[in-house]
């Protein structure tokens, strides 16, 4: 098969991802492409790829309908791979590919930015959109047809993003009009939304997998079953994702499916977090299990996030989704990691939702400010990785000023001071259970 798409990236979450996705598409007989993977550091896992011509084993495992499943399968959907820092040459000959058609990238948040210093004469360029910059020149020298992209970088609008850093790149190095109304009229940069838990090479059971599959393998992989791509367009009858009975949905706007997931899933993340931090409980699966916590989740998910957002039998179904995805059994999520950040989490994720129903009601979501209570608590008491800023002011200031902060939370919560205090004077006195069952109560 050719090589269709170009792959940025040659982390664990693309090859649980998009790259399984192809290999379904591959044997199913729905699409002859095979993807190409470029490493945008000077990366080892290029030479790991390569030993191993792109093959690999992925192993999928968690809960579907409540029941445990486990799916072991061998992934052929990638050629090989091609590292800049070491051919630069090999990776701009890429652009020369007439067959190419998609591209998809997964560079970590601050991998699309254009305040990185570059030279369009570096070999290559230090900065991931000045590398498709030069890759996308070559190409137009070339006379050949634009690309589609495919961003699955975790920020907003990535597609535009990458776009517009790419434009920024082409007039910084004065590359010309010409090039860059190619770059807008004959690429499409789509934004899209990604969801699923790729946990990556599991150390800890590496030889009674090998012996299972019959060999080592460096590039073993692992995911939960659940996932989701949201992508803004329709290229299904090119790439069908759809037909080969993949979670992927075609839409004119990301923003709603967004919407939903930093409200449900990272929501209740972080609604939990610190509650479960004060009960003394480590990971995801653990609060599932503790029939108090497990409450308190469901009180502020049914009771608050959802008919914030809106109690539609979908929405119902994806967070009837994201609570068997927290209860999986084989992924032990810690609390501790996700803790890292909350002020800024807090004020993204759960925020919202307290200021929809503030803005409704009049009335103040009180398990929610209770969580709200939990984190001032925690940062209080406790040491956390956050802005060091940010950190201090929570510890040595009142909950009256903290909460006045809309820097911090994107609103002046000054409205929450009463009930914030309530919670925090129910913790100190009662314990974080007893606190809990009197916030329920």
């Amino acid at each position: 098969m050719e090589e269709t798409i170009l792959q940025f990236g040659t982390g664990n979450f693309l090859r649980g991802f998009a790259d399984a996705f192809l290999d379904t598409l591959n044997r199913q007989g729905l699409y002859a492409g095979k993807a190409v993977i470029v490493s945008p550091t000077d990366s080892p896992a290029v030479e790991r790829i390569n030993r191993q011509q792109g093959r690999y084993h992925l192993l999928e495992r968690g809960l579907e309908d409540g029941q445990p499943v486990r799916r072991l399968r061998t992934i052929e959907s990638v050629t090989r791979a091609v590292n800049p820092y070491r051919d630069f040459d090999a990776f701009l000959s890429l652009a020369e590919n007439p067959a190419l058609r998609f591209v998809i990238s997964n560079t970590t948040e601050a991998g699309i930015r254009s305040d990185i210093p570059c030279a369009f004469t570096d070999r290559p360029a230090a900065a991931f959109p000045a590398k498709i910059t030069q890759f996308l020149y070559h190409r137009y020298q070339k006379g050949l047809p634009g690309l589609v992209f495919f961003a699955c970088e975790l920020i907003d609008n990535n597609g535009d993003r990458l776009r517009e850093c790419v434009l920024h790149y082409a007039g910084l190095w004065q590359l010309g009009g010409d090039f860059a109304a190619w770059i807008t009229a004959e690429n499409r940069f789509c934004n899209t939304l990604v969801d699923r838990i790729v946990t990556g090479f599991p150390k800890e059971e590496t030889e009674a997998l090998f012996a299972e599959i019959g060999e080592a393998d460096a590039l073993l992989d692992t995911a939960e079953p659940y996932h989701l791509w949201v992508i803004e367009g329709n290229y299904e009858r090119e790439l069908p994702l759809q037909k080969a009975g993949l979670s992927v949905l075609w839409t004119a706007d990301c923003a709603p499916y967004k919407k939903r997931k930093v409200r449900v899933l990272n929501g209740c993340h972080t609604a939990l977090v610190f509650p479960s931090l004060l009960c003394g409980v480590a990971s995801v699966g653990e609060s599932l299990a503790d029939p108090l916590l497990r409450r308190f989740l469901d009180t502020c998910l049914y009771g608050y996030i959802l008919p914030a957002l809106g109690d539609t039998e979908e929405n119902r179904c994806f967070a009837a989704d994201t609570l068997q995805r927290f209860a999986n059994p084989y992924i032990r999520h810690l609390w501790q990691s996700i803790a890292l950040n909350s002020v800024s989490k807090f004020a993204a994720r759960v925020v919202p939702t307290i200021g929809d129903i503030l803005d409704k009601t009049g009335e103040p979501p009180r398990p929610l400010v209770f969580s709200l209570a939990c984190l001032l608590y925690w940062y209080k008491h406790h040491p956390v990785q956050d802005d060091p800023a940010a950190a201090a002011f929570l510890r040595e200031q009142s909950p009256e000023t903290i909460l006045a902060r809309a820097d911090f939370w994107g609103r002046d919560l000054s409205v929450l001071t009463e009930p914030t205090v309530q919670c925090l004077t129910a913790i100190e006195q009662k314990g974080i259970r007893e606190a809990l069952v009197w916030i329920l109560s």
